[in-house]
């Protein structure tokens, strides 16, 4: 079902597609660190080591939470395609055009987002 609104639907979807170019181009860049620490310890000393885990750990948090990001960005595309974007997927009502120009990946009104906080 379409529905009607004064939208910029073209420009969400050119900005969402830029988004998630943008964030697939960063995972890219630190792949490599996300990859296994070496544990030689003829190469690398204790200390080392222990950053290097940590900053692998970071790594992958952040990949983590580009995967969601990319999700979010997928899904609003997928509600521009089937005419839905700019809708509440909860209670169906206009989602405030501020929320949107902040986060266009937002699936829901405000009011609907602050009921699943609480």
């Amino acid at each position: 079902m379409s529905k009607k609104s004064n939208i910029d639907v073209k420009g969400y979807k050119k900005r969402l597609t830029s988004m998630r170019k943008e964030v697939e181009e960063l995972s890219e860049v630190t792949e490599e660190a996300r990859q296994p620490v070496e544990l030689d310890q003829t190469m690398v000393g204790r200390l080392s080591r222990m950053d290097a885990l940590q900053s692998q750990a970071m790594q992958l948090e952040t990949e983590r939470r580009r995967t969601i990001e990319i999700r979010r960005i997928v899904s609003a595309l997928q509600r521009i395609d089937e005419g839905e974007f700019g809708y509440c997927v909860s209670c169906g009502i206009e989602i405030e055009h501020k929320r949107l120009d902040n986060d266009p990946t937002a699936p829901t009104c405000f009011d609907c987002a602050e009921m699943s906080k609480g």
